[in-house]
């Protein structure tokens, strides 16, 4: 078994037991997001899970999505591969599964969006734990077609973020991304790509040395087992990764039909904030980011300060020293968030809900970001506030 910097060691295929067998198995089987089994591992377990798919014995909802598949278990070569290739599989089983992150995609709606699931195993390659190289991260994404003046912007911007400790997320394409990756490893920072392919396949080909870079540092990313190629709505299940693995999204550039509107739905989905970047009103790159910004799916950003101001933790006094009204230090749903809750007592997210006017799945993201903050927790009753309201006593 190998083992990684910050003690991350990787799954082989000697060491893999029952339940790593069974995640990696089902991995395959589905090749990307699939709430119903999701659903289904959640209610019987991992091991349980998959000798149902094997066997057929199913709901309807799985027996499309796994017919394809479920007779191929190659989970014993998977791991070898990927320990051949210097990665791992991470599972939610293991301590560097990203669980915090994965938590906002746990709580929405997959009949919007079949994609709209927690991914079954991350394969990974870099010596960083995912968990913690992503408890600060923000994702920076645009035009593959990117000008002189994107590929600028977003050389200072994913560069001042990577020096100040930020990691960059991205999806390693040409253009935006690539900048973005390039920048981050210019300042020796951290930087992440999420791929739409399988972990030995580097997509674009081009990028094979840029991949290379991202893994000696931080971490090259995929839901898809070794092997898969990338296909068209790889990608857009992809982008709800680059998101949900961020703590705000920034699109520097993009097009009237661009992909990274897409992960700016994602992020807005995920309570997250979306950011754009304006462009000359003349440029047909930046498009998209002005229609997003009129449109209020983005807040306007010129530079690394203006997205940690949106993206950044919650600016509190300091610490130790309870603020006299904390909704003075909070914003947008926040605030609401705050506001809703009562000054004595607990209320059940669905009620702070409907006080706040925010869907279920942003009520509880928001709360999750407040209980990080330690302006609110939860017990049996629900949640409740943690800061003293104005006026009280010490």
């Amino acid at each position: 078994m190998g083992v990684y910097g910050n003690g991350v060691a990787s799954g082989s295929a000697g060491g893999g037991d029952e339940r790593r067998l069974a995640w990696v198995y089902l991995s395959r089987v589905v090749e990307g997001p699939c709430a119903a089994l999701s659903s289904l591992i959640e209610s019987v377990g991992v091991v349980e899970a998959a000798r149902a798919v094997r066997e057929c014995v199913l709901p309807e909802a799985l027996r499309g999505p796994t017919e394809l598949r479920r007779g191929i278990d190659r989970a014993e070569q998977d791991l070898a591969h990927i320990d051949r290739l210097g990665g791992r599989v991470v599972t939610p089983d293991d301590d560097e599964w990203p669980a915090w992150r994965m938590l906002g995609l746990r709580q929405l709606d997959p009949s919007q969006d079949e994609a709209a699931a927690v991914p079954l195993v991350l394969w990974v390659r870099g010596p960083r734990s995912l968990r913690e190289c992503t408890e600060k991260a923000v994702a920076v994404v645009g035009a593959r077609c990117s000008t002189g003046y994107g590929n600028h912007v977003t050389g200072e911007i994913a560069g001042e973020l990577a020096v100040r400790g930020w990691t960059v997320v991205s999806g390693a394409a040409f253009g935006i991304d690539g900048m973005a990756h390039r920048a981050a490893l210019a300042v020796g920072g951290t930087t992440v790509a999420v791929l739409a392919c399988g972990p030995d396949r580097p997509y674009p080909v081009q990028h094979d040395r840029l991949l290379a870079e991202i893994a000696d540092t931080g971490a090259v990313v995929t839901e898809y087992p070794p092997g898969t190629s990338a296909r068209k709505h790889y990608f857009l299940a992809r982008n709800r990764l680059i998101a949900a693995l961020a703590d705000g999204v920034v699109v520097v550039e993009a097009g009237a039909r661009s992909g990274a509107r897409n992960t700016v739905k994602w992020s807005r989905r995920l309570g997250r904030p979306a950011l754009a970047v304006p462009g000359p009103v003349t440029s047909a790159a930046s498009v998209g980011c002005h229609r997003m910004i009129r449109e209020g799916e983005a807040f306007l950003v010129t530079s690394a300060d203006e997205v940690l101001d949106e993206a950044g933790p919650l600016r509190l006094s300091l610490p130790g020293v309870v603020p006299p009204n904390p909704e003075d230090n909070l914003s947008g749903d926040e605030a609401r968030i705050y506001a809703a809750l009562p000054t004595v007592g607990s209320r059940l997210p669905r009620s702070i809900a409907d006080g706040s006017g925010l869907p279920l799945p942003a009520t509880r993201a928001t709360l999750c970001a407040l209980e990080l903050a330690g302006l609110v927790a939860c017990d049996e009753n629900g949640w409740y506030r943690t800061a003293q309201p104005k006026g009280g006593g010490a």
